[in-house]
């Protein structure tokens, strides 16, 4: 049975109706055209919404951006609306965002500074391009909202890759966009100019997971987030009250509660830790600078070997978990053979299929896991290289800047003095790329 449709736009269209009669109330087609209608409009708006994800999806997956607007920073190209360029202006005030999450502030300080800076919102910046947007102007033009902030801080694009498929509906009536697993979604680099380097933007995704609170006065420390207790592992907390001077704030290990905590009382002056910090930091940089060469050999020496031995446990337990995922599918086969045959009664096939999908399900996610372990482990001789570049960059260092320490550090511990030989209390410093630097090591090698 056909039934012949036309529609203006798209001439006439033959659908056959026998096709599709699971899908319908044959009740409602017999002898009623009101519920042919209503049916084909279904089928027709179900047709359209599958060839538009079809086209959609070819078009994501040869890189072309799904986006329809460009993001903050970017121009579409006037010559092929599918590339983008950089919006000089706009790309200033993006990487001005950067510096500043660099720095140690939050999305809240970053829109704050913005709003003080008299900078305008992306919106009412492109409102005043003439650039069509989606969003409604603010009454306020210089109003930044802290979401707008988070928004350019995590976009990938400013590293200039093409990241497509971050969304996804479950069907036409289902309205609600909902957000992609970072695995399943499809990037492809190199498709734009970048605006933010990508190391830069790795480390602020790092940064923006630490926890960088202000305390009641309003005061932080540039080494909120990077200072912990040697000892218990614990962060330290930054102490400050508005009777201090500045000389008094301190850090304390947050595990020490006057001899009622788990840790002992790990006390370090603010200022003292900022005057060890810049000396350990100058003296690194003057080393690297000076004996690049000997600093490469001990150091990729040193990381070949801890790499290596990571590297070689981590593999052997992927192949334990990878060999008993095997053995699981092997035993869900013969439980399911096994309760069909009536061997195993349907309340046992229950109880032990259960118990298997839970084991299978904790040693894939612990396979993923260890997988990337395994690629971070392989990629620190590459990250060697940058750390040493960085370092180069530093060579005038004569004062200690946010951006400079949380470029170069990742953590700083904090030992416990020795009071039965007046010790002054010492600190380690974790390098980013690279981790603890045995300075006093390189220094005899090298003078030997």
């Amino acid at each position: 049975m056909y039934i012949n449709f036309t529609f203006p736009k798209y001439g006439v269209r033959y659908i056959a109706i026998n096709d599709y009669f699971d899908t319908i109330d044959p009740n409602s087609v017999d002898n009623d055209m009101a519920g042919i209608k209503n049916w084909f409009n279904e089928f027709f708006a179900k047709d359209t919404s599958r060839k538009i994800r079809a086209v959609n999806k070819a078009k994501g997956e040869r890189g072309e951006p799904l986006t329809v607007h460009a993001p903050y920073g970017y121009v579409k190209d006037e010559k092929d609306k599918a590339k983008w360029l950089v919006d000089e202006e706009a790309a200033q005030v993006v990487k001005h965002i950067f510096d500043l999450c660099m720095e140690g502030r939050g999305p809240m300080q970053i829109a704050k500074a913005l709003r003080e800076e008299r900078i305008l919102t992306p919106t009412a910046y492109k409102h005043r391009q003439g650039r069509r947007t989606p969003n409604q102007a603010n009454a306020d033009p210089y109003y930044w909202n802290t979401n707008t902030v988070v928004h350019i801080l995590e976009r990938r694009e400013y590293t200039g890759c093409t990241v497509n498929f971050k969304t996804y509906s479950n069907s036409i009536w289902d309205k609600k966009q909902r957000e992609t697993p970072l695995e399943k979604q499809a990037v492809f680099y190199g498709t734009h100019p970048a605006i933010i380097e990508q190391e830069v933007f790795d480390k602020v995704q790092e940064i923006r997971q630490q926890r960088h609170r202000r305390t009641r006065t309003g005061k932080s420390s540039l080494f909120s987030g990077l200072v912990y207790c040697a000892d218990c592992g614990a962060k330290m907390r930054y102490a400050t009250t508005s009777y201090y001077e500045k000389r008094q704030d301190h850090f304390v290990c947050a595990n020490y509660r006057s001899n009622t905590g788990t840790c002992s009382a790990h006390f370090i002056r603010a200022v003292v830790l900022e005057e060890m910090v810049l000396l350990h930091m100058e003296t690194v940089i003057a080393y690297v600078t000076r004996y690049e060469a000997h600093f490469r050999s001990v150091m990729e020496k040193r990381l070949k070997l801890s790499t290596g031995e990571a590297i070689r446990v981590r593999r052997k337990k992927l192949g334990q978990d990878e060999k008993r995922l095997a053995e699981l599918d092997r035993l869900f086969m013969r439980l399911y053979e096994d309760n069909v045959s009536g061997k195993v009664s349907d309340q046992r096939f229950a109880l032990m299929s259960a118990a298997y999908e839970d084991e299978q399900e904790s040693l894939k996610a612990e396979v993923q896991t260890l997988q990337k372990e395994i690629e971070a482990q392989e990629r620190q001789l590459e990250n060697f290289d940058q750390f040493i570049q960085r370092v180069h960059k530093y060579t005038d260092l004569r004062e200690l800047t946010p951006y400079a320490l949380r470029e170069l550090v990742k953590a700083i511990y904090i030992e416990a003095p020795d009071k039965s030989s007046g010790k002054r209390q010492g600190i380690r410093i974790a390098y980013d790329l690279v981790g603890f630097i045995p300075l006093e090591e390189l220094t005899k090698e090298e003078t030997a």
